[in-house]
């Protein structure tokens, strides 16, 4: 691939990955519980969610969350508290579930029947790079109407897939140098 930043931030430049951004923005549109894991409100509503069907608490376990049906009960009923670790795997075993329950749903809003969404690319901090070596790089905006990879990719935490299907299927949109924006400070959109 042209451009394919091998040793980023070797002048100084700071940023995360564009595919990374984009996760990000997905996480930010999935998310639904507000509350965090560690207070008792978040935690039940999390384990409601992962507990209201079989499909979903299997789901669950598949996502690493295996405690048996005696400590969950205790947990339900507030007679016991999880661990910290505990704390962690159901947080995480909450987003794996809810990426998989939205993908769908997030696919056919960020398509929206073929004429896309807009997505905002921040590009790259380069506040730390000598003048000398500094790139020219402009925020950018672009219609993305193809988010099936990338929006499938992230709901399985395919992070490798992600990142491919948006350097690959994405950013060539920007013309030639698009590799320029393989690193960024933030991507946003909306659905």
């Amino acid at each position: 691939m042209p451009e394919k930043n091998i040793d980023f931030g070797k002048f100084g430049a700071s940023g995360i990955k564009g595919s990374e951004a984009v996760a990000r923005q997905l996480d930010w549109l999935a998310a639904h519980i507000a509350t965090p894991v560690t207070a008792r409100r978040g935690l039940m509503a999390r384990l409601h969610y992962l507990t209201t069907s079989d499909r979903a608490w299997q789901a669950a376990k598949d996502a690493g969350l295996t405690v048996s049906d005696r400590t969950l009960k205790a947990w339900l009923e507030g007679t016991r508290r999880p661990s910290k670790a505990n704390l962690e795997r159901i947080d995480a075993a909450y987003r794996a579930v809810r990426r998989r329950n939205v993908a769908r749903h997030l696919i056919a809003r960020l398509n929206r029947e073929g004429r896309g969404t807009r997505v905002e690319i921040h590009p790259l901090d380069q506040s730390g790079v000598a003048r000398q070596l500094q790139r020219v790089v402009a925020h950018r905006t672009m219609n993305v109407r193809r988010w099936d990879k990338i929006v499938a990719s992230w709901a399985a935490g395919d992070h490798q897939g992600l990142d491919d299907a948006w350097t690959a299927d994405v950013l060539p949109d920007l013309g030639s140098q698009w590799g320029q924006y393989e690193y960024v400070k933030n991507i946003g959109f909306a659905a």
